[in-house]
């Protein structure tokens, strides 16, 4: 399972992690394909009753000197419960972390633009790695929570914006519950063609925001004007549609490693990307309601 992070690809549970039919997630709206079609994981070791050359139980043959039947280990299947625990310790840190910013770094935005920065790589680091890495995902989370606490309360103390970050805040919860009340009815259906679309949606949004960013540093001004005024709220509404519908293809990834027996260590990449594409709605969310109120 790869992470659910809105900026990289987003290939499912497709790494061979050794669970067979793990790589060919069910048809949206139909009936789950047994979790183990094809062979059979637990088959790998070999069955020590089956009848071969050295089972002396088998078919009459003769008792005949064999070596006991290779053990292989398996990891426990991940769970929703699972899930839920890992990504409660990640937003958990997001939030300690905003809680120092907030307190502490509000006045030194440089610092906390740099914390934002580290997280990045780290959460670079982390999509491109095979595996998942606990230490390296609360570090991410850590250094993100303390660069949106410095920038919300920086954005908070500014005229016209007391409340705004907690604005933002039941906005992110709102879609989110939205969202999974969408899936979970199978109002929002995840297929291929709408992965597809999505990614495509979000290449294009996240080049244009890099175009109008350089123009904003090179030219001065609002850039190309994707965020401010009219345009700009236009463009903040299309960032919170994007980030609800990763939210769903975040659902899609855990529900089928659930149903397809991931291994347990699956559900931290679950709570990566639940976490990341949490963040990215509530950043869209703090800058649509700063153009709201003027600023």
């Amino acid at each position: 399972m790869r992470s659910s992070n809105p900026v990289f690809s987003r290939r499912g549970f497709s790494r061979d992690t050794g669970y067979a039919g793990f790589n060919a997630p069910p048809q949206a709206g139909g009936p789950a394909a047994p979790p183990y079609a094809g062979a059979n994981p637990y088959a790998q070791g070999g069955n020590p009753y089956a009848a071969d050359a050295t089972n002396p139980y088998a078919q009459g043959q003769q008792h005949v000197t064999h070596a006991p039947p290779q053990y292989t280990p398996q990891t426990r299947p991940m769970t929703m419960d699972d899930v839920v625990a890992r990504t409660a310790m990640t937003l958990g840190t997001v939030v300690a972390g905003a809680t120092v910013g907030w307190l502490f770094l509000t006045g030194s935005l440089g610092f906390a633009f740099g914390a934002g920065l580290v997280a990045m790589v780290l959460a670079l680091v982390q999509s491109f790695k095979r595996k998942p890495s606990p230490a390296l995902i609360l570090s991410y989370a850590a250094l993100e929570g303390l660069f949106l606490g410095a920038l919300s309360g920086f954005i908070n103390d500014l005229p016209k914006m007391n409340g705004a970050p907690m604005q933002a805040v039941l906005g992110t919860l709102a879609v989110f519950v939205a969202m999974l009340v969408a899936y979970k009815t199978r109002i929002v259906r995840v297929t291929a063609r709408f992965t597809r679309f999505v990614l495509i949606a979000a290449m294009g949004f996240f080049l244009l925001s890099a175009v109008n960013l350089l123009f904003m540093v090179f030219g001065g001004g609002d850039g190309l004007g994707f965020r401010s005024g009219g345009l700009g709220i236009l463009f903040g509404i299309v960032g919170v549609v994007l980030g609800a519908l990763f939210l769903a293809m975040d659902f899609k990834q855990v529900e089928d490693g659930v149903t397809y027996g991931a291994p347990r260590e699956e559900s931290w990449l679950a709570a990566f990307g639940l976490t990341m594409t949490l963040v990215w709605i509530y950043v869209e969310m703090l800058r649509l309601i700063s153009i709201l109120r003027g600023d």
